[in-house]
């Protein structure tokens, strides 16, 4: 498993040889394979070889390409992420509503509590209380839509009430740091073998990540977290967001990088799915954004 996040920004050519993702450009620089969890080709004058691209694949890498304006525009995802994907869609199959139901349920009150947390640490006492109370009141499948009503106080706090930063700032390091996580799960969904398409709240016909965007919503608070701290000075904010994967994190009291928590997370839900059993959900216990 790889820990390097690799961002390519200006023009280069991207070449395979022995083991060996080589960048040639100013300078040639070689970085092994074994060695790289994402690669983000941020610029449009990069180009490289299928090779490499299969190579890159078979070693689970993720690989987002970005648009002339070096926002992430697609990802590459494998066909057959793991070697019993037919099995594995067999299971996403039977999923009960029931289940997925519970597990939202599950999903929707860590990510309501984790902005309540946000909101506290900001200074929003009244905010973060009204916040704890929806997470309370969700139902099943969030049928009173707690989440929506959550967000909006949510937003309304940290964008109204900060003079420091313009929204469209914000925006921008949302919108990136939520694509690498977004992509992140994509990868672990693919190398489980299931479908990313299929989700358990999210069912958007034009949304071919509708299991990535579910099994997301408790970690996007993280996001916030790391935008809400960047100045709009930073000429490198996008590489800020890109290193939010290579963060600590503790999860079933072992430290390890907030990348291979996704990794037992996601594959923790698909446990809980499995078996109808909620109990199987593990979630981060910590995680240091800002080297605690």
């Amino acid at each position: 498993m790889g820990f390097r996040t690799v961002v390519i920004k200006s023009r280069a050519k991207l070449e395979f040889r022995l083991n060996y993702l080589v960048v040639r450009g100013e300078k040639e620089t070689k970085i092994f394979i074994d060695e790289i969890n994402i690669l983000i080709i941020q610029s449009t004058a990069v180009s490289l070889t299928v090779a490499l691209l299969c190579e890159l694949v078979k070693n689970n890498v993720k690989i987002i390409f970005c648009d002339e304006k070096c926002n992430p525009i697609s990802e590459l995802i494998p066909y057959y992420g793991a070697h019993n994907t037919s099995k594995r869609y067999r299971e996403q199959m039977c999923w009960t509503q029931e289940t997925k139901d519970r597990v939202w349920k599950i999903l929707i009150h860590r990510k309501i509590t984790e902005q309540a947390a946000h909101l506290e640490d900001l200074g929003y006492e009244d905010q973060a209380q009204l916040l704890r109370e929806y997470s309370a009141q969700i139902e099943e499948g969030d049928a009173t839509n707690r989440e929506g009503h959550a967000a909006k106080v949510y937003f309304n706090s940290i964008l109204g009430g900060d003079s420091r930063r313009t929204e469209s700032f914000f925006n921008a390091c949302l919108n990136y740091g939520y694509t690498v996580i977004l992509s992140a799960f994509n990868r672990e969904i693919a190398a489980c073998g299931y479908l990313t398409q299929l989700g358990i709240w999210h069912d958007n016909e034009f949304n071919q990540f509708n299991l990535a965007c579910d099994l997301m919503e408790p970690f996007r608070v993280l996001v916030d977290r790391k935008a809400f701290t960047i100045d709009e000075q930073t000429e490198n904010f996008k590489r800020e967001m890109a290193d939010l994967l290579n963060c600590k994190a503790v999860i079933s009291g072992k430290t390890t990088t907030l990348d291979l928590a996704i990794r037992q997370y996601t594959h923790s839900v698909f446990h809980a799915m499995n078996e109808g059993d909620t109990s199987k959900i593990t979630f981060p216990e910590k995680v240091f954004l800002f080297n605690e």
